[in-house]
Parts: C-alpha cells; structure tokens; sequence
C-alpha cells in the first residue's frame, strides 16, 4: 500500500510539471503566433494600421466633405480686365490726358529712325483742327477735343492728330464717315507743309472712342506721289506709335482696376 501511494504522490507532481509546461507552451506560441503576425515594415498586416503608430483624427479643413473642418465653394480667378474697355468710354477712361502724355518726350524712335518732336496744340474746337469736310464730321459726331503733334525727319514733317469722344460708337461713326483730313502744325523749326496747293499724304483710323489721323510730306512742299516711300513710312511710323500710346492708356487703366482690392 505505501508503495502504490508513493507511486500515486509521484504521477499527481509529473502531471502538475507536465500541465505547466503545457501552458508555458501555450503561452510562448501565442507570443511567437503575435510576432510572426508582424510584417517586415512595422504594420499589422491584419488591421492596416502602423505598429508604431495610432490612427489620426485630425484632418484637412480645405477636404470637401468631411465633418471634421468648414468646406469652401471653389472661385474661379475672374479674368483680367479688357484694356479696350477702359478707352472706349469716358465713364471708365480716367486717366490724365494731354498732349503731353499722348506724345511724350522731344525725341521718338522707331526701330533705326528717330523723328523729332516739334509744334503741339490742343483745343476743344475739333472743326478749327481739320482742313475740308473733316471739320463737320468731327462736330456733327460730339467731338470733344483734337490733340495734334508733328514729328519730322529729314525734310519729311508728319502731323498727327487725335479726336475724342464720348464713346467708341462716335468715333466708329466719324471714321466712316471721314473726308479731308487734320491741319498740318508747323512751328517749333518746322515750317508751313502740307496746305494747298501740294499734295499730301493722309491716314484715318481709330481705336477705342479715339480716332486719329495722319498727314504727311515735304516741308518744302514738293508734292508727295506713291513712289516717295520715305513719307509713307513716316506716316505709318507716328500712326503706329499714336495707337500704341492709346492701347498702352487702356492697358495702364486695365491693370490698375485688376489691382485695386475688391469690395466685400
């Protein structure tokens, strides 16, 4: 009897060894199951979320559609203003204006050609500043001032002239209606040019509520023909550099309305 107690006393404490190793067992396997569990950049590869990391509940107030931040309405950039538009009406054409600022300067070049500034004159009387039919058209169409300068190179004098109106429509109107021409200006060491009997040559456009014309030829009044092609690039030159100065008044104008802070 003693023998088989003892033997029952050793199998009960083998049982008990056996029964924590069992568990010791358990126990590392379920540690080697959670490291092996582990991918080789740190993420769980059962939830997605980074071993050393928490998930974030801090998001971008400017993604449309989430609660955690205002949403705000995309604005299109308004386009920048037309340059046209400030020159083609005296309720948005602002800007200082004189002769003076429409030619400045005593000097003018032209690529390799450089004229010479001469006379200037101003007046609201458009009809005393034109010679022919010219004179009615500009008064029948609410001309409110003519700017004239005459540039000359070489024996060769251009006056240009610019008419102003009210509105680009007046001033459209007058064009196609033009007959004539503006009055030569002599002074300022260029002489009478240009007046009857000698033939001349004359240029007509407009831009905006500005129309503007040329005359052009020999200040010693030999009479101009289609073969003088000096006169003709002096007329062209002062009608282009007249339309740039117009165009650079409405871009001036256009970019300073483009900065200006908008109103709330």
């Amino acid at each position: 009897m003693a023998d088989e107690s003892a033997a029952r006393t050793r199998r009960k404490r083998w049982l008990m060894i056996g029964g924590g190793a069992v568990a010791t067992a358990t126990v590392a396997a379920i540690v080697a199951t959670a490291v092996v569990s582990m991918d080789g950049d740190g993420k769980n590869t059962a939830s997605g979320q980074s071993a050393t990391e928490l998930p974030s509940t801090v998001t971008d107030p400017t993604d449309q559609g989430t609660a955690a931040g205002p949403s705000f309405p995309s604005a299109e950039p308004l386009p920048p203003p037309n340059p046209k538009d400030y020159i083609s009406s005296a309720d948005k054409d602002k800007a200082p204006l004189s002769a003076d600022t429409l030619y400045p300067g005593r000097r003018l070049a032209m690529g390799s050609r450089l004229y010479m500034k001469g006379a200037t004159a101003h007046t609201t009387n458009c009809a005393a500043s034109a010679q022919g039919a010219l004179g009615s058209i500009l008064a029948a169409n609410s001309c409110n001032e003519v700017f004239r300068a005459t540039y000359s190179k070489d024996g060769i004098a251009v006056t240009v002239g610019v008419a102003v109106f009210d509105k680009e429509a007046q001033a459209l109107k007058a064009k196609d209606q033009a007959e004539g021409g503006v009055a030569s200006l002599s002074g300022a060491g260029v002489p009478t040019f240009c007046r009857a009997p000698s033939f001349c040559r004359r240029t007509t456009n407009s831009y905006g509520r500005y129309l503007y014309f040329t005359v052009g030829g020999f200040t010693s009044g030999k009479d101009v023909t289609t073969s003088d092609k000096d006169v003709y690039t002096t007329g062209d030159d002062i009608a282009e550099f007249t339309f740039r100065q117009i165009l650079d008044r409405g871009r001036a104008q256009a970019s300073a309305a483009a900065k200006a802070p908008v109103e709330q």
